[in-house]
């Protein structure tokens, strides 16, 4: 298995959301699917086949902040000093086919998800952008087509 790289705020993120999976939502779909037992036949049972159905969700879930947080490698953002990008760089660009400025900071995927201002290293742009510098410009493929990029401003916060 691979590390997982992310920022101290993902790890803190996904630690936030297992703790609440392991304390709270798995203790209520227990509840949840003792009082679907109760409710009589199980075969025909809807909400305990719901209740069910959640609980693998749930124990997937939990499963899965594990396996990423006993692989996390955790990246400290202020020790870097580089004038390329790597992870945890904050970058400004130039969107060529719209004619604005965008800002992301490069993350892991899961700290992606809940910030549109955040992108996953293993996007296309995230992979795109790695490695470059301010003044280079790049080319995403899209499934709309090439779309292309300046890289404006860098800082590492």
């Amino acid at each position: 298995m691979s590390d997982c790289p992310m920022t101290l705020f993902g790890k803190k993120l996904l630690e936030t959301e297992l703790t609440q999976l392991i304390r709270v939502d798995r203790e209520e779909i227990k509840q949840a699917i003792s009082e679907a037992r109760d409710l009589g036949d199980l075969k025909e049972n809807a909400e305990y086949a719901a209740a069910k159905e959640r609980q693998s969700i749930i124990e997937g879930r939990i499963m899965d902040l594990q396996s990423k947080l006993s692989r996390a490698r955790v990246v400290d953002i202020s020790m870097i000093q580089t004038e390329k990008i790597v992870f945890g760089a904050t970058v400004t660009i130039f969107d060529n086919q719209k004619n604005i400025e965008l800002t992301y900071q490069i993350v892991g995927e899961d700290e992606a998800i809940h910030d549109p201002k955040k992108i996953s290293f293993n996007s296309p742009l995230g992979k795109s952008l790695i490695g470059k510098e301010v003044g280079d410009e790049i080319t995403v493929k899209a499934p709309k087509g090439d779309l292309s990029y300046e890289i404006l401003s860098l800082k590492y916060n």
